[in-house]
């Protein structure tokens, strides 16, 4: 049942916990005012609360920290790999268990959360990196991926996309497919959502994520394929599904990363939810429109799990042609 006093107590919550983030990132505070800040968004992040049943426990992925959780039924090798989002400078693994673990128990699904170091202590391109290091090390250790898929939101959206393209370009084997939610898939910030939407989306700015932008990339252009995937080679991707809502500032960017793939002849659905803001997923709890969502990329990625789990079309890797596909 939505409860809409509980949503936008949430949202103010969410919007309280990082209100001080851009003095901090704009005066050069103190490391240690920083990490008080991601320890309170942790925090905020847990009052959405944890289903039932689900067991945790630390993992180590290549030398990446991380997370697992199993939920109490689950398929023998089924796993999705999980990116937190926060801009690439906050957020950790504790503070998704809820939402990953409701994508597991849809899923039936054991979910992988690396825990990424983040900017700007350690800026571009080292979360992308630890990303994708994690992958390979689930890959080094025996993992299927046919049996494997992607998801994550915000910049963890993006890195759904951008570990995919590392793993090709790696010559490893991709995994069946991705969900990127609310994904932050243009730094540029060039789409007219980016000004149509300002003061509608009641979470993010192009203000904000500007600063927040130029913090991660420390100087790296925001034009570089693997931080702002729309800008990248997308050719023999497995299928992604883009979920964004309309509130968001981020849509212009979602859409064209789901026109740039469909260019790019990658199979590709795209799901704009009307009035829902930056990640409602998180949201679940109270608002029903989170849980049809996850419900939705459960179903999607269960998709691709099925159609590749005894084909292993993905267990090689894949063949790029050259791309020849205008924008």
């Amino acid at each position: 049942m939505r409860n809409d006093a509980m949503v936008t107590q949430h949202l103010t919550e969410w919007r309280n916990s990082l209100a001080q983030l851009i003095p901090l990132l704009e005066g050069g505070q103190a490391t240690q005012d920083l990490q008080e800040l991601r320890a309170g968004y942790i925090g905020m992040l847990g009052a959405h609360g944890i289903p039932d049943g689900l067991t945790v426990h630390q993992a180590d992925l290549g030398g990446v920290p991380g997370k697992v959780i199993t939920p109490p039924e689950f398929l023998d090798g089924r796993t999705l790999v999980y990116f937190h989002g926060g801009a690439y400078i906050f957020g950790a693994a504790a503070g998704y268990i809820g939402l990953a673990g409701r994508l597991a128990l849809a899923l039936r699904a054991r979910v992988v959360l690396p825990d990424y170091r983040l900017a700007p202590e350690h800026p571009y391109p080292t979360p992308i990196e630890d990303c994708f290091t994690a992958y390979r090390s689930l890959l080094q250790e025996g993992h299927d991926p046919a049996r494997m898929v992607f998801a994550g939101d915000s910049a963890g959206g993006a890195l759904t996309v951008s570990v995919m393209i590392k793993a090709r370009e790696a010559g490893l084997p991709l995994p069946a497919g991705g969900a990127a939610i609310s994904p932050w898939a243009d730094l540029a910030h060039t789409g007219s959502s980016m000004i149509t939407r300002h003061g509608i989306d009641p979470l993010c700015t192009k203000e904000a994520l500007d600063i927040q932008a130029r913090i991660f990339l420390a100087g790296a252009p925001p034009y570089s394929p693997d931080a702002s995937p729309v800008y990248a080679d997308l050719t023999g991707l497995p299928p992604v599904l883009i979920q964004i809502g309309e509130k968001e500032v981020m849509l212009s960017g979602a859409m064209r990363l789901a026109t740039r793939l469909a260019q790019h002849r990658v199979r590709t659905t795209l799901e704009v939810w009307p009035d829902m803001f930056h990640v409602w997923h998180l949201f679940a709890a109270v608002l029903p429109e989170g849980q049809q969502a996850i419900d939705n990329a459960a179903a999607f990625l269960s998709q691709t799990l099925q159609n590749n789990e005894n084909s292993g079309l993905n267990s090689r890797p894949v063949d790029r042609p050259h791309d020849r596909t205008a924008d």
